[in-house]
Order: structure tokens, then C-alpha cells, then sequence
């Protein structure tokens, strides 16, 4: 994807305890800036936060992560994180997420989550008015319906 691509950003800037002995982010901490960026890009989408899904019995669960590094963050640097759903499925939601600073790519990911009712640990649809505001917030050639 390209920088332009994302139509939501979240900064954030590298802490002291995120770098590792290499003065570089350690690879894992990559997952969570994707999950605060995501928790971000959710607010504004405006879909219920986790804690009322939970009280409602459904909740969404990573199905797999994939990352790929194409260069490393440092102490200080202020990054871009992007972050875009591609695709809407009946019991599934692809995010495409990427970090940049200064509109340099340093690291791209994938997201899937499965929709899941909790009391009975199977996938659930996804709700009609979620798809909706994904849609409305997301340019119309970007979120794949399955």
C-alpha cells in the first residue's frame, strides 16, 4: 500500500523502554503500537469499545498477525501508523496496518480477528451496523465485502 492509501493516522512517538541493546524498537513492541493504533482508528470509526462488546458476550479475537520489517525505529522518532479495514467478511475483519516515519515505511502488517460469541466459543456474524460504518468511513474501492 501506499502512504496516501490510509485515510487514518495515529502518532506515536518511541519510548526509552521500546528500544532494545541495537538502540532499534524491539520487533515485538510493533504489535502494540498496531493494537493502539487500531483501539484509535475503532473511536473514530465510532464502533463499541471492547468493554461494551464484552458485556454484550461477543468480542473480537486474533486470528493471525503477520508483520514484515523493512526498517527499524529509534528512541524519539515520531511515527505515522496507518491503519485501514480491507476486508469485511460474515465472521471475519482484515486490517491492513503500516508505520512510517516521515512517510517511510518501516514496518506493514495484517490483522485478522474473528468475531466470537464468548459463552459459546464460536464465530459469530459480524453485525450489520459495524459493516455499515466501515463502510461509510472507508473509501467505497478499499473494504472488500465477502
Amino acid at each position: 500500500m501506499a502512504y496516501i492509501d490510509f485515510t487514518f493516522f495515529h502518532p506515536l512517538r518511541v519510548r526509552w523502554a521500546e528500544v532494545d541493546m541495537q538502540s532499534v524498537v524491539f520487533n515485538g513492541h510493533y504489535l502494540t503500537y498496531f493494537d493502539v493504533a487500531l483501539t484509535e482508528y475503532w473511536r473514530v470509526v465510532k464502533l463499541p469499545s471492547p468493554l461494551i462488546q464484552a458485556e454484550e458476550g461477543v468480542e473480537l479475537f486474533v486470528k493471525k498477525a503477520t508483520l514484515e520489517y523493512h526498517a527499524s525505529a529509534q528512541f524519539d522518532d515520531d511515527l505515522q501508523i496507518g491503519v485501514r479495514a480491507s476486508r469485511v467478511g460474515k465472521t471475519s475483519l482484515t486490517i491492513l496496518l503500516e508505520i512510517y516515519r516521515n512517510e517511510t515505511l518501516l514496518v506493514n502488517g495484517e490483522m485478522i480477528y474473528v468475531y466470537v460469541n464468548t459463552s459459546q466459543g464460536k464465530s459469530t456474524p459480524i453485525p450489520k451496523d459495524w459493516i455499515e460504518m466501515l463502510t461509510q468511513y472507508e473509501p467505497a474501492s478499499s473494504l472488500m465485502k465477502a
